[in-house]
């Protein structure tokens, strides 16, 4: 039971900050979010401790937690060091590429098509993500894939925040070009989408979104507890 009640807290937070009803820096205190939800500060703080795990929040010591506020200069930094990387990986991918490969790519973007028309925004944003550890994981490449997970997940609140549902889309869309490109073995133009497409990405952000309310109870009431 105790399991299940974090699970929600840590569901409903974080639809709070996806859907831009938390912003980044709001501050989240633990006795607010206990009577809100009817549950023990005990239950809060393991709810928040899996939310630091996920990197949707930092917790400062004597201070509390906090929604992470991911700076611009970091992620410009790295999609800057994933398109140096993606593009030698994008090269080496269309070198090995078999017709397998190119049919595990389409499910996973299938995948992702059917988190997008379930307004999944959660699930949208790990498989967008996730599409670039697949092509490296495709290429039996550990080290890579590892790689690019961390990168990933270092961009996943970024993404998660400031991506809009447009962008995302657009960034399901050339990731089936990219995979075309790979089938036919067009390396040039398979290496042209996949750089462009990280652009794209990151000029998708705004980080200059009107921040909505501070109140915790306010931006948790169209939550159920």
């Amino acid at each position: 039971m105790e399991s299940s009640t974090t699970s929600s807290i840590v569901e409903a937070l974080t639809r709070a900050i996806v859907d831009h009803r938390l912003h980044p820096g709001a501050k989240l205190a633990e006795q607010k979010l206990a009577d809100h939800f009817g549950v023990s500060r005990t239950l809060v703080r393991q709810a928040l401790f899996q939310l630091a795990q996920n990197r949707l929040i930092t917790l400062e010591p004597a201070r509390g937690a906090f929604v992470a506020k991911p700076s611009v200069a970091e992620a410009r930094q790295v999609f800057s060091v994933r398109r140096m990387l993606e593009a030698e990986m994008t090269r080496a991918f269309v070198q090995g590429v078999t017709p397998a490969k190119i049919r595990a790519l389409r499910a996973h973007v299938a995948s992702e098509k059917a988190a997008m028309d379930r307004a999944d925004v959660t699930q949208r944003t790990e498989l967008l993500g996730d599409f670039h550890v697949r092509m490296a994981e495709l290429m039996g490449n550990d080290v890579l894939a590892q790689l690019l997970g961390e990168l990933i997940s270092r961009c996943a609140l970024i993404t998660l925040v400031y991506q809009s549902t447009t962008a995302a889309e657009h960034s399901h869309e050339e990731h089936g070009q990219i995979v075309d490109a790979l089938a036919a073995r067009d390396e040039t133009r398979a290496v042209q989408l996949m750089q462009a497409h990280l652009l794209h990405v990151e000029e998708g952000l705004t980080f200059d979104r009107e921040p909505p309310s501070n109140d915790l109870s306010m931006a948790l009431s169209a939550v159920s507890p």
